[in-house]
């Protein structure tokens, strides 16, 4: 993108309030997308970044109710003057809930209907097809019926399916929220070629650490208005302030930031990447004690490095899978021999990308499928021959989607209501449900529906935590949350996990993996490939390539130190541990 490009998109105080709210869901906001951008949209659930990329689609004001002021233009057109198909040949989008935008029961003809529509020739639909399937990196699912794909999948079908458009603006809502750290990766490379051919990019999402990699501006959202607008290194120079709104910073640039705060850097802009900041390290270091490599061996039970919580003596495992295998009929799809325990008070963490049989496993852990062969025992059942309910007392799971498990009125009646289902008075549950319900933030005489996908994921996990059963199942229990939530439900997570709750965690982001799980089970085509304690799963580069699974920035960061600076460095999973370890090297010259 060149400093002098066209603008493609432009916002001139624009403020938009939904039909029934009060409170506008933008407000006041002027922005300017140049032609050939590739600009990143962060910001806190409720910012009105959803609402943003529905504006820049047209689909405010031709789908939503509400009122409207300010103009949008796209490609010079007012977007209250033109019809949305008119926008739609500019402006290419796929939106948050995957479902809601996928019209058609096969893979084939979901990429078929929007070029058919489009009017494409047909000469041109089968290399069109083809191109986005393979870009995406899924041209083998396309004789798949949707509803046998898992989310990740679902979301790059999707994605493939617009880009078959060859829209020349693409807004995307959140499009890795599903996905594995090597399938994000992906779909941001994607991205970046549609971008280097002149596709306009503008993406929401969580994941900062991509938008720094590849983003050339990034927009932060706060309360309906702009807050930060600008390269991602000056956008994330404020980090402080970033945080205070609720929005999270690359690990790596909370090293370089927290050096330049303890003194041990003159301040300076921040490091964006794992590479940067092992250079500023490696300088650092270098610089103060002229020495590499052998400044210091490894120390075992280093401070640096925290300890693993001690498992109680004796104490038997609440989840045992032996040797256990399950095919689905027809798909070819299965898991086989799944052997691995879960201690009581123990966070364990499974990973692996798409399709490597982690909702499966957590499907037979709570009984919602049975084993062909081997044997699964949860709080002293088997699971072979326990009816599910009878496992829901024990076993309590957070789906990936929470809309499939909310059905109640108001928050309060939702977050009660498995406690009633259990036979517990509602007197009692209603009061146990307020003082959850109260922790995690929530409304609690509001609809679940009406909240953002970021609120009802929280209100899914209250209903979960309400419970406190004896084994809690999250599958992907942060996608959609801002970093506030997170830390939030987290935080909430690991309290129960400390009073003797066993955690079993599938999750995609690795950053929540390395703070929060003690140890790990790597997955792949439906095999476990290895199991360990965190930082030494993560840093077996080996294990990590044959699960395609990138080690969050911290681990990466410290293998590389290990390697090239000080063997100190290695274990270290945290930023506070890289900073204090490069303080007591620096000060030791």
């Amino acid at each position: 993108m060149t400093e002098d490009a066209p603008t493609i998109i432009r916002l001139d105080d624009v403020s938009f309030t939904y039909a029934d709210a009060v409170k506008p869901a933008l407000d006041h906001v002027s922005l300017e997308i140049p032609e050939g951008g590739f600009v990143g949209v962060i910001g806190p659930s409720g910012a009105g970044k959803s609402t943003l990329a529905a504006l820049l689609s047209g689909a405010i004001p031709h789908h939503y109710r509400g009122t409207l002021f300010g103009s949008t233009l796209v490609d010079g057109s007012d977007t209250c003057e033109v019809t949305l198909t008119d926008i739609s040949r500019v402006v290419g989008s796929v939106a948050q809930d995957i479902d809601s935008q996928m019209v058609a029961s096969a893979v084939e003809d979901e990429m078929l209907f929007g070029l058919e529509n489009f009017g494409v020739p047909h000469d041109e639909i089968e290399g069109r097809v083809t191109g986005a399937l393979g870009a995406c990196g899924v041209l083998d699912l396309s004789g798949r019926e949707i509803a046998t794909l898992s989310g990740g999948q679902k979301q790059k079908v999707a994605i493939a399916a617009i880009l078959a458009l060859r829209p020349r603006v693409l807004v995307l809502d959140e499009p890795t929220a599903a996905l594995d750290p090597a399938s994000s990766t992906a779909v941001f490379e994607t991205l970046r070629d549609l971008n280097a051919e002149g596709v306009t990019v503008i993406v929401v999402e969580q994941k900062v650490a991509l938008l720094t990699a590849y983003c050339d501006s990034v927009v932060v959202l706060s309360e309906g208005r702009v807050a930060f607008d600008g390269a991602p290194r000056e956008v994330f120079s404020h980090a402080d302030e970033l945080r205070a709104l609720g929005v999270d910073s690359p690990r790596v640039t909370r090293v370089s930031n927290s050096l330049a705060q303890h003194g041990v850097m003159p301040p300076a802009p921040p490091c964006l990447s794992v590479e940067e900041a092992e250079g500023l390290v490696a300088d650092l270091v270098r610089g103060r004690t002229g020495r590499g490599a052998d400044i210091a061996p490894f120390r075992a039970g280093s401070r640096h490095i925290p300890a693993t919580a001690a498992r109680v003596t004796g104490a038997e495992p609440v989840v045992s899978f032996r040797d256990v295998c399950f095919a689905y009929p027809g798909s070819g799809a299965c898991v086989t021999d799944l052997s691995f325990d879960v201690y009581p008070g123990e966070l364990v963490g499974v990973i692996g990308q798409n399709g490597a049989g982690k909702t499966t496993l957590t499907k037979l852990l709570n009984g919602l499928l049975r084993p062909s062969s081997g044997s699964i025992r949860v709080a002293g059942l088997d699971m072979r021959d326990t009816p599910t309910s009878t496992v829901a007392a024990h076993v309590s799971t957070l789906f990936q989607n929470p809309d499939r498990q909310i059905c109640k009125d108001t928050v309060l009646e939702e977050v009660a209501f498995g406690l009633e289902l259990t036979g517990t008075p509602a007197d009692v549950a209603r009061e146990r449900a307020r003082a959850v319900a109260e922790r995690f933030g929530l409304p609690l005489d509001e609809a679940p529906f009406s909240l953002s996908r970021g609120q009802r994921q929280m209100v899914a996990l209250a209903s979960v935590v309400v419970m406190e059963p004896e084994v809690i199942l999250l599958d992907e229990p942060t996608s959609g949350l801002d970093y506030r939530e997170c830390m939030t439900v987290m935080e909430t997570v690991r309290e129960m996990a400390d009073r003797g709750c066993a955690v079993v965690m599938v999750c995609h982001d690795m950053e929540v993996v390395s703070d929060f799980a003690e140890r790990l089970v790597v997955m792949a085509d439906g095999r476990i490939l290895g199991q360990g304690e965190t930082p030494e799963v993560f840093a077996d580069v080996e294990l990590m390539g044959r699960a395609r699974v990138e080690p969050p920035q911290i681990i990466a960061l410290s293998t590389a130190l290990a390697r090239d600076v000080s063997r100190e460095f290695a274990g270290v999973s945290q930023v506070s541990g890289i900073v204090d370890l490069v303080k007591e090297l620096v000060s030791h010259d």
